[in-house]
């Protein structure tokens, strides 16, 4: 635990030095904000949803993971369903270098135009299969959209994700952070609702 915290120390706020030794109780309350803050308020992370939500879900996908492109169509349904839940995304590239290629451009366009992340979102989760080179620019041309170059905050932002994924015990996608709990895959939006709707009355 200590190990992944110093680590993450590092990756959160890389303009700090911190010596090679044992973290001091500051630092390790510190470093367990900013693994909540990075979940949950991260603003280089694509959100929907309520702007001062009561449940935030943090989201771990792929896109071409086939199991998130038919959980994705869930997401947007539970905010509509819910207006006081927020989704974030935080994308695990697992499968491919299409998944980072895919993922970066998506973080990318949050970044440069939030407004527009969602029609990528959809092109992308749309094509059946895995993605290349040409299906990704094909995606991006169907949403009406352009990503030239991904830029660096997000291979941090994917960097980030993968380290506080594994901590949490997250092998695969989706896997969907709902309050306490974590959802380990795909369900059917009527049970996805229940605990979403379980989770609320706790809060």
């Amino acid at each position: 635990m200590k190990k992944f915290l110093i680590t993450l120390l590092f990756l959160l706020a890389p303009v700090q030095v911190f010596a090679a030794q044992p973290l001091t109780p500051d630092q390790e309350q510190r470093a367990q904000k900013m693994v909540y803050d990075f979940l949950f308020n991260d603003p280089n992370s694509p959100r929907i949803g309520a702007k001062n939500p009561k449940l935030t879900l943090v989201v771990f996908t792929d896109y071409n993971c086939p199991y998130c492109k038919k959980f994705d169509p869930n997401l947007e349904k539970i905010v509509e369903k819910h207006p006081d839940v927020a989704v974030v995304f935080k994308f695990l590239p697992f499968r491919s270098e299409s998944s980072l290629t895919a993922a970066r451009d998506a973080l990318t366009l949050w970044r440069q135009e939030p407004g527009q992340f969602m029609k990528l979102n959809h092109t992308l989760m749309a094509k059946k299969g895995y993605h290349d080179d040409a299906s990704i620019q094909e995606a991006q041309k169907r949403a009406g959209v352009s990503v030239t170059t991904p830029d660096e905050e997000s291979l941090m932002t994917i960097k980030r994700s993968l380290i506080v994924a594994e901590k949490m015990g997250i092998q695969g996608t989706p896997a969907t952070l709902i309050g306490e709990g974590l959802l380990p895959g795909w369900v059917p939006f009527e049970q996805f609702d229940e605990m979403v709707s379980d989770a609320l009355k706790n809060r």
